[in-house]
């Protein structure tokens, strides 16, 4: 492993997230949700988001929230471990997410309902219906066989012509319901022959070139 004064000077990313301090074990539950959808990632507790290492006062109890928000906070739970390592004399608590074999993986929110989310970059985002998808099928890892029909073929062409589509403008394209669309854009997303991204606004597909 890196560093930890590398790993900081990385700054916070899709792997990476600092944490001053543990506060509320509802919103870390969102933190550890979106490494686990992921490829897994390390929570820095005792970084503040400048990067500066401020340690933990009391690594006991910061374990005892982050484990609590993984066991109860989280659905299925999750498994974090840590590490303790000292930065000139400030303790920083490392928590491991491990990528997970069992996604999605919900958080619970203050009006107690089950959310999925993602890393995307720095940011921990609401996982779309479509990404939703694409995690189910993924642990079922079920192979899928891609047989392009006329609707994989117009937005395949389209995106030639333009950068990118919404899964509106797919529909309509289609001329088809966001379901059957969306079930199109969630194969080409498994095979890795398109990408989605998520913006403040919207949530958009490119090709993969």
């Amino acid at each position: 492993m890196p560093s930890i004064k590398s790993l900081i000077l990385q700054g916070e990313g899709v792997m990476l997230d600092f944490k001053k301090t543990i506060t509320n074990t509802g919103k870390i539950a969102k933190s550890l949700v979106a490494f686990a959808n992921n490829k897994g990632g390390k929570l820095l507790i005792g970084v503040a988001d400048d990067g500066s290492i401020k340690g933990v006062k009391s690594e006991e109890e910061e374990k005892y929230m982050i484990l609590t928000s993984a066991h109860q906070f989280c659905k299925p739970a999750i498994e974090p471990y840590f590490e303790e390592i000292y930065v000139d004399d400030k303790l920083v608590l490392v928590v491991n997410i491990p990528e997970s074999d069992t996604k999605p993986h919900y958080a619970l929110d203050d009006q107690k309902k089950w959310w999925a989310y993602i890393r995307i970059d720095d940011k921990t985002v609401l996982a779309s219906r479509i990404i939703l998808e694409v995690l189910k099928q993924e642990r079922k890892n079920d192979g899928v066989l891609i047989s392009y029909s006329e609707n994989e073929k117009k937005l395949l062409e389209y995106l030639e012509q333009n950068e990118k589509i919404t899964l509106k403008e797919f529909s309509k394209l289609l001329r088809s319901s966001y379901r059957k669309a969306q079930k199109v854009l969630v194969s080409l997303i498994l095979t890795n022959v398109i990408r989605s991204h998520t913006s403040e606004k919207e949530e958009y597909f490119t090709a993969v070139r």
